[in-house]
């Protein structure tokens, strides 16, 4: 029977095939069973030790989702799940990127203020402000609201510096194999990443772009007269589907585990929300 933060059998058919298959030696805990105890915990927020029985022994589970995180185990699997979409022509590539801050529980900030500990948060992506430690997870998504790709970061870092390496990591496979389309159709994004680098990156890459332009950035553009060059096209009608991308936000903050980080690195936080947003397209598909 299946219970409640499980994958269905629809979700398990897809994910299955994804995952590292056993070598030599004695025979491993059940893949399902494994699977759905870290699916549990990142739904849930609760700590690996306190996972129910019903998943086996929690080090077995912590162990397996650790091996995953830094194999990229889920990272490949969003990208498959991609492919498989694209294949059939499912993937709208008006592609909408924003980002959202992460407080990180006191399980997550561990690095405390000793000599390093500025640097180990860092390497973890959590930054330092008011508010404490926190983690922004930016994304880009596609048309429809589903993840094309992620990137971690501190949370003090401004969303226009990590746009570019953004966009890079968007590699979905093409079934007939070939180099992965990493090029959208269009971007939206919102004021903060209005940067004359960021649009130039875009236009040499081809891509079109709705983004609105900065009051500031407008102002000094007119006082330059004709040395300002024209301003950047904006169509308000596509503007308004950028809430596709706080919806997609919406989706992923369903679990706990992604709406505030418990994890202490950076790999397992990435992980956790890769994970999620292939049980996003599992569900669309």
């Amino acid at each position: 029977m299946r219970r409640r933060h499980e994958l269905s059998d629809q979700e398990w058919e897809l994910l299955a095939p994804l995952l590292p298959r056993s070598g030599i030696g004695r025979p491993r805990a059940d893949d399902r069973r494994v699977v759905n105890g870290m699916v549990c915990k990142i739904r849930t927020g609760i700590s690996w030790r306190d996972l129910p029985d019903r998943y086996g022994p929690w080090k077995t589970v912590y162990t397996r989702f650790r091996r995953y995180a830094l194999n990229g185990v889920f990272t490949h699997a969003l990208q498959q799940i991609q492919a498989r979409a694209d294949a059939t022509g499912n993937i709208d590539w008006l592609v909408q990127i924003d980002s959202t801050i992460v407080r990180a529980h006191q399980h997550a900030a561990d690095t405390g203020r000793k000599k390093g500990g500025n640097k180990r948060a860092g390497r973890h992506a959590l930054g330092r402000s008011r508010g404490g430690l926190t983690t922004k997870i930016h994304l880009a998504c596609d048309g429809r609201g589903r993840p094309l790709a992620i990137l971690i970061s501190p949370g003090q870092q401004h969303d226009s510096a990590q746009a570019q390496p953004l966009l890079e990591r968007i590699r979905v496979p093409r079934s007939e194999g070939g180099r992965p389309r990493s090029r959208p159709d269009h971007v939206v994004a919102d004021k903060a990443y209005s940067s004359r680098h960021f649009r130039a990156y875009l236009r040499k890459r081809g891509i079109g772009h709705t983004i609105p332009e900065k009051r500031d950035q407008a102002r000094h553009r007119m006082l330059r007269g004709s040395d300002g060059g024209r301003p950047p096209a904006f169509n308000p009608t596509i503007y308004r589907r950028r809430n596709t991308a706080e919806r997609c936000f919406n989706t992923l903050k369903q679990f706990r585990g992604i709406a505030t980080r418990y994890d202490k690195t950076a790999t397992s936080d990435e992980a956790a929300v890769c994970l999620a947003s292939f049980l996003a397209w599992a569900k669309s598909l």
